[in-house]
């Protein structure tokens, strides 16, 4: 048998600390500016800024989860946690969604509450502190995407919920317009509706993808049955054996697979070109590959025969 392990690094270390450096200005200028939602949304009973509020409390909590797995994604390797905390980045999306999704429920029920007697709300306030929601949530959002982060999903957690923010606050000057101009009170309340849905709708695709990271699934946008028959495809190989692929967090993708490869020749020329071709094609950059010079795996063979296939 031969393995080999290629460990494609990407610089890590500056690039978990300019996401801690993101995360930090936007969880502490998101802070503020909650603060001042919720201060004028007090002021004047509405529950739009309320639940926008409360909303931008919900992602701010969710920044500062994100913040902290990025920090604790740092820290290098040790012998215990052999591969350091970067799933730390796969666990701060998870706990984001589930506060997100108990959110929604309180604020869906305080919102049905009203209906039946909106309260008078002062529309001019609630335009122009909505509006700064927008300038601040874009703000943050172009922060925290940064370019290049596609696979983070610690990143775009962040980034999705705060556009959802930047749409909340604009649906928020649209119903102080309508109050002001229309006098249609309802539209606070609605308003508050508004808000648990967009979050009920944004949170749970975030839960299902984070439970998913969580559990080792393979990342959404690669397919195991591709990368398997690109592995059965490459010279020599015979068969494959125990693929499986997950995420380690920040963009980091993980692969163990055993070739059978009975042939003689070069195998850790073969794995390197192969290792490279993972990364470029699949964008798995932490390949472990064993290569086995029998015609088969008789732990494989034990495992599949009771099942009956493969």
């Amino acid at each position: 048998m031969h393995a080999h392990h290629r460990h494609h690094d990407h610089d890590h270390a500056h690039g978990h600390g300019s996401a801690t450096r993101t995360f930090a200005i936007a969880t502490l200028v998101n802070l503020a500016y909650t603060a001042l939602e919720a201060g004028y949304g007090f002021a004047t009973n509405s529950l739009a800024l309320l639940s926008d509020a409360l909303h931008n409390l919900g992602d701010v909590l969710g920044l500062g989860l994100a913040w902290g797995a990025a920090r604790i994604a740092r820290r290098p390797p040790t012998a215990r946690h052999t591969y350091g905390w970067r799933r730390a980045t796969l666990l701060s999306p998870l706990a984001n969604a589930i506060v997100l999704v108990a959110f929604a429920g309180a604020l869906a029920w305080e919102a049905v509450r009203r209906f039946a007697q909106p309260p008078e709300v002062p529309a001019v306030p609630v335009m122009a502190v909505a509006a700064i929601g927008i300038a601040v949530n874009l703000g943050a959002a172009w922060l925290v995407h940064g370019g290049g982060h596609q696979r983070d999903l610690n990143r775009r957690g962040a980034f999705l919920h705060l556009m959802a923010d930047a749409a909340v606050s604009l649906a928020a000057v649209l119903a102080g317009a309508g109050m002001l101009w229309l006098g249609w009170a309802w539209l606070d309340p609605a308003m508050g509706a508004l808000v648990a849905a967009v979050v009920a709708v944004g949170s749970f695709g975030l839960l299902r993808e984070s439970f998913d990271a969580a559990m080792d699934a393979v990342p959404r946008g690669i397919d195991r049955a591709e990368v398997e028959a690109f592995l059965r495809g490459q010279p020599g190989v015979r068969a494959v054996h125990h693929l499986h692929i997950w995420s380690l967090g920040a963009g980091e993708v993980a692969m163990t697979a055993h070739l059978v490869r009975p042939d003689p020749g070069d195998h850790d020329a073969f794995i390197d070109r192969l290792n490279h071709a993972l990364d470029a094609r699949f964008g798995i950059n932490h390949p472990t590959l064993q290569i086995e010079h029998g015609q088969g795996c008789e732990h494989d063979r034990h495992v599949r025969a009771p099942h009956g296939g493969h």
